[in-house]
């Protein structure tokens, strides 16, 4: 079952991270953050005017908190929701893109290859610390967004 981590104005304009925080350092304390159980989703209330044709990943404020909360934690994109679409939308907090209500979110190709090569190399680091040397999920993540990395990246980065 995934955690929700609500996001309103008020935390979004004051970056206070405290909630995903109180969510994520006890999973750390306890050791536990690698327990397939833990996923976290993100809820965003963030006012708009109507007509505001903005999505949520292009409104300043929003970004900006998730450039802190990926500061803070740089290897938090492997504990996301991925099925609830939240690795994309996660990624789109970080990389530039251009969204199209027909295609979507099309990033910049550049930008995205440099987000998940260095995702790779943060979290691959970060499972080694944990003592986990499996990087299936890893693999799954990179290929969630568009790549297929050699199994020889993996196996130099983890022994």
């Amino acid at each position: 079952m995934a955690h929700t981590l609500k996001l309103d104005a008020n935390t979004l304009y004051t970056l206070d991270l405290s909630g995903a925080q109180a969510y994520i350092e006890p999973l750390m304390d306890k050791g536990n953050l690698l327990d397939p159980e833990v996923r976290l989703q993100f809820e965003i209330d963030f006012p708009r005017e109507p007509t505001d044709p903005r999505e949520l990943s292009e409104i300043p404020e929003v970004r900006l908190w998730f450039i802190r909360l990926d500061a803070l934690y740089p290897w938090l994109p492997y504990l996301l929701d991925w099925e609830a679409g939240e690795l994309g939308r996660y990624a789109a907090m970080l990389v530039p893109h251009q969204f199209s209500p027909k295609d979507g979110i099309r990033y910049n190709p550049e930008a995205l290859e440099i987000f998940v090569m260095q995702k790779i190399f943060v979290v691959a680091r970060w499972l080694r610390s944990q003592n986990n040397a499996q990087t299936t999920r890893l693999k799954f993540m990179t290929q969630m967004l568009g790549y297929e990395i050699e199994d020889g990246l993996f196996d130099l980065l983890m022994s």
